[in-house]
């Protein structure tokens, strides 16, 4: 029988109400007991003094490249970065080849995901059959493989005939449809924000409108068929306020925000160039205020980190040929922590929701709490320890970030995963 003592903690489980200064026993991999000086053998000891002790952090929104892309990221080495993140749980999205779109491939990333992975592996299926936006896919046999979600992420279901039948279905089956909000026909070629940067760079640019216009659509289909609707990667101060306004309405609307969307501006393009392209892409001071505010106020449910590396030679073609993305696993707690706690935007267990119980509910799956015999998912987080990003440790197989370099203040120290450092 193993036994680890966590000694001496700031304990917080927003699912619990926990937020307290104690102990926490683990016995065989499951959450044993919380208390105040705990009385109890065990094979180790973890001095946790000063530390913070939360549930495993949920990511639900990564990209793992595998299989088809192993050149950019592997399961394996993408979640050894989620798990130096402070993260026990991911969710990987379908853009893989060949297309998440089937039980097998679903199987197979299971598969190689109990073998190889640091961290707890969750599938997202895709909405239409290899990304092609025309055909959806066979949701209750992706739902059987063992999908959470499904999503077309990276493209937007341009048909709506199909994203209320996909939603139709989530109303009958309880499962997130997971959108890209993009107006594919407003920003053909676009690389970047539209607006007064990209003008100056000379580079095509998104406006605003193209992700508004098709999160207030997917938010009428959500209303009319009953399906829950998740918005990935919120970027505009226009979506932020079409969310809220579905929430008023009663919509089972959820979303969710990226570090990069409440950090960095468009103006990053000009000093990081390629490194700074993604999509939907870095937008205004105006826009980050909005996605701040959404954070705050609880418009935006959940902080993800959208991890999508790329190698280094892809990023290196330009900003009109390098694929949009960056990898975020390994800052989005220094940056939450930098930039939302230390600030007072957000109050620790607020934060620690939002990358725990909030994710693991919008997902529907048993992690994300440090509830009495549920698995030995922690994250020990050091809020005061100030570090520099250096993206060359990273356990990643790339380097696309903006944030290399940057002096940061709260970072994860460790993971257990069942009870097992990770």
């Amino acid at each position: 029988m193993s036994r680890i003592l966590i000694r001496n903690g700031h304990i917080i489980d927003p699912a619990n109400r926990i937020d307290t200064i104690g102990d926490l026993l683990i016995r065989d991999g499951k959450i044993a007991q919380i208390g105040d000086r705990i009385e109890a053998e065990a094979s180790q000891t973890v001095d946790a003094e000063g530390l913070i002790v939360t549930p495993g952090l949920v990511d639900m929104h990564v990209h793992l490249r595998e299989p088809g892309f192993e050149h950019k990221e592997t399961i394996a080495s993408g979640t050894r970065a989620a798990a130096a993140g402070g993260f026990t749980s991911v969710a990987c999205m379908a853009n893989t080849n060949p297309v998440a779109d089937s039980p097998e491939v679903i199987g197979l990333i299971r598969s190689r995901a109990r073998k190889d992975g640091a961290t707890n592996v969750f599938p997202i299926g895709s909405i239409t059959k290899n990304l092609d936006g025309k055909v959806l896919t066979d949701v209750p046999a992706l739902l059987e493989a063992g999908v959470v979600g499904l999503s077309d992420d990276g493209k937007t279901v341009m048909n709506a005939g199909l994203m209320r039948d996909v939603l139709t279905l989530s109303a009958e089956h309880a499962f997130p449809v997971m959108v890209h909000c993009q107006e594919h026909n407003l920003d053909v070629g676009a690389v970047m924000n539209l607006g007064e940067t990209s003008r100056r760079l000379n580079l095509p640019g998104s406006p605003n409108a193209a992700e508004d216009i098709i999160v207030a659509r997917d938010i009428m289909l959500a209303e009319l068929t009953g399906g829950h609707l998740h918005v990935l990667h919120v970027s505009t101060a226009g979506s932020v306020d079409l969310v809220r306004w579905g929430k008023r309405r009663g919509v089972n609307v959820t979303a969710e925000a990226m570090p990069h969307h409440f950090t960095l501006t468009d103006a990053a393009v000009e000093e990081h160039g390629t490194d700074a392209k993604m999509h939907p892409p870095l937008r205004t001071q105006a826009d980050v205020d909005a996605v701040i505010e959404g954070i705050k106020d609880g418009t935006l449910d959940a902080i993800a980190t959208d991890h999508a590396p790329h190698a280094p030679f892809e990023k290196a073609g330009g900003m009109l040929e390098a694929p949009p993305g960056i990898i975020g696993s390994e800052t989005c707690v220094p940056l939450v922590f930098d930039r939302l706690i230390h600030t007072g935007q957000l109050s620790l267990p607020e934060a620690i929701a939002k990358m725990t119980c909030v994710p693991a509910q919008i997902l529907q799956i048993n992690r994300g709490t440090l509830s009495i015999g549920a698995a030995a998912d922690v994250t020990l987080i050091d809020s005061e320890k100030v570090a520099t990003v250096e993206v060359g440790q990273s356990p990643s197989k790339s380097r696309n970030t903006p944030f290399d370099g940057w002096e940061l203040k709260g970072w994860s120290l460790m993971t257990l995963r069942d009870g097992v450092i990770t």
